[in-house]
């Protein structure tokens, strides 16, 4: 079949779902998410257009993962000005700084305890009342009405004129 032709990284089952969990809530999705979301919200406290801090602290993240997906920090620096590259030395740790990594840690241990486990489940057998808030909460937050007035005018966005996925979501219940 092919499958392991780009190489593989032998694990265990545990070390492949608190990593997998871990990485989601505290990174890739809760982590990047939330950051996103406090950029847009500092910038529009201090006068900015939305439009403006939509595409600041979105809507060019794309970018900055490629760049790092293609070859790491070191070539995302590398890419950027250097008034960006240093900014992100002298900045990125003033916003990123020891008291999140010990927030990581309780999140990494919410997941190796079952802590995480226990309370989505008890949530989604209750009707998922939590989920559900959380979910209209995060909707309401006013970068998505701003990032989809912006995607209308952006025709080489794939899902520039459509918003199925919240249809997808109205259907998950």
């Amino acid at each position: 079949m092919g499958g392991l032709r780009a190489g593989g990284i032998l694990t265990t089952f545990t070390e492949e779902t608190e990593t997998d969990l871990f990485g989601e809530q505290s990174v890739l999705c809760g982590g990047a998410s939330q950051l996103v979301q406090y950029g847009f919200e500092v910038l529009i406290e201090a006068g900015y257009q939305p439009e403006v801090a939509y595409f600041e602290c979105l809507h060019e993240l794309k970018l900055i993962v490629d760049l790092m997906y293609e070859g790491g920090i070191a070539k995302q620096r590398w890419s950027v000005s250097d008034t960006a590259e240093y900014g992100d030395y002298i900045s990125g740790p003033r916003v990123i700084d020891p008291s999140v990594k010990e927030n990581m840690k309780k999140v990494l241990a919410d997941v190796q305890s079952g802590a995480f486990a226990k309370r989505f489940i008890d949530d989604q057998d209750a009707g998922a009342p939590e989920f559900k808030s959380l979910r209209a909460k995060g909707e309401a937050h006013p970068i998505e009405q701003v990032g989809r007035d912006l995607r209308k005018m952006m025709s080489w966005v794939k899902s520039a004129n459509n918003d199925d996925y919240k249809e997808g979501n109205a259907a998950r219940g």
